[in-house]
């Protein structure tokens, strides 16, 4: 019986490892002393970088449950880094704890007196409470809990060699990411009503759930592609990564950059061609004065660039080229929940406040920290899977 357990140790991951404790490091600092200044201001952008790392990490498992239902060669050499990823769930739960004790900073209907005068919040009560809402996060972190540890155990027993080379033992993943891929679905639409939409409750988006949902694959395809080709020189990936396979991973981030656009363009549109009372003024505060700027970054940076590029066969198969449009999609996203955030509340000056940018990249450097930690303690590629033996049986090279 073949095994290939081992602990990878990469020069280039224990680089990447030491930069993001630095960054986490230097960023929370920061993030800490003008919290002395503005704590509300600082619960704003912890959400933020909250919000990012819960899309790296949900992402990947949403992407870990996709390759085990529908194979591809993608999957396989990605899997171990969406594993390491999932497996980053308990401390994206240790960051939204800080969210409980400054509730009213980012959510104006947590405040106690919030609905005495607003007839729209009390219809929205039996919604929008404290308890229910705690209730609810539970339940999304519970959820993602049970399919991160099925998944991450079911590989573990693998990669020791105990399922062998038997295809039927690959049937346990599958009995999992089949309703676990249709269980995130769910509850990451609810979790974006809650944690994002809510924060102007008078306002409400039926598309919005499905396009934080598609923001969260775009961050996790863009998060794979830059890691992969960061140790595509390394073994054992050196032997199986070829220019074909991030043509492919290209290919798919090209296809959620176009579905994040129509989406977000269809919400667009769709609200402003209504122009009800209750839902233009959402767009207004983000297409007026510096937040039009803004906007059209997001458009141009997000969408338009990433688009022109990524038409280019023979860019998507460069994997340092392709790496750095992955890169800078990552910080677009960090824009765009900026951007989802901070204009539902009043500020003066520069949209963007630096704890905005510090914050966030304080929780990520932590969060980037602990993911190598955890992709080193496993091999790089699936070795022991039938699938990955059959799929690269005349692959390597």
């Amino acid at each position: 019986m073949e095994t290939h357990v081992v602990t990878t140790d990469v020069p280039a991951l224990a680089r990447l490892q030491q930069r993001a404790l630095i960054l986490g490091v230097v960023g929370l600092l920061a993030g800490l002393a003008g919290a002395t200044m503005n704590p509300d201001q600082f619960f704003r952008s912890w959400l933020i970088g909250f919000m990012l790392c819960l899309a790296l990490t949900t992402g990947s498992l949403a992407l870990l449950m996709l390759q085990h239902l529908s194979g591809g060669q993608w999957g396989l050499l990605g899997r171990r880094i969406f594993e390491a990823a999932s497996r980053n769930l308990p401390v994206v739960v240790l960051f939204f704890i800080p969210l409980l004790f400054r509730l009213p900073s980012v959510y104006h209907w947590a405040a106690p007196d919030a609905m005495t005068h607003d007839v729209i919040l009390q219809k929205k009560a039996g919604y929008l409470n404290v308890p229910f809402f705690l209730g609810r996060a539970a339940l999304y972190f519970a959820v993602w809990m049970v399919c991160t540890f099925l998944l991450n155990k079911y590989s573990a027993a693998q990669e020791r060699g105990q399922a062998g080379i038997d295809p039927a033992d690959t049937r346990q993943a599958r009995v999992v990411a089949a309703p676990g891929l249709l269980a995130y679905a769910l509850t990451i639409s609810f979790a974006a009503t809650d944690w994002v939409m809510s924060i102007d409750a008078h306002w409400y988006s039926t598309i919005f759930g499905l396009l934080l949902m598609v923001g969260q694959g775009l961050t996790a395809f863009a998060f794979v592609i830059a890691i992969l080709a960061l140790l595509a020189d390394t073994e054992p990936l050196a032997s199986y990564v070829t220019s074909r396979h991030f043509h492919d991973l290209g290919k798919l981030m090209f296809a959620f950059v176009m579905l994040w656009a129509y989406l977000a363009f269809s919400q667009f549109l769709i609200i402003w061609g209504a122009n009800l009372p209750e839902e233009i003024p959402w767009y207004l505060h983000r297409i007026r004065g510096p937040w039009g700027y803004v906007s059209l970054l997001l458009a141009f940076g997000q969408f338009v660039l990433p688009f022109l590029l990524l038409l280019s066969r023979n860019l998507k198969e460069r994997s340092a080229f392709l790496s750095r449009i992955a890169i800078a999609i990552l910080i677009m996203r960090l824009i765009d929940m900026i951007w989802l955030v901070e204009p539902s509340f009043e500020g003066h000056g520069f949209p963007i406040h630096w704890m905005d940018i510090a914050v966030p990249l304080g929780l990520v450097g932590v969060w980037l920290f602990l993911f190598v930690r955890q992709l080193r303690s496993r091999s790089l590629l699936p070795l022991n899977d039938p699938f990955f033996k059959k799929e690269f049986a005349h692959e390597a090279h």
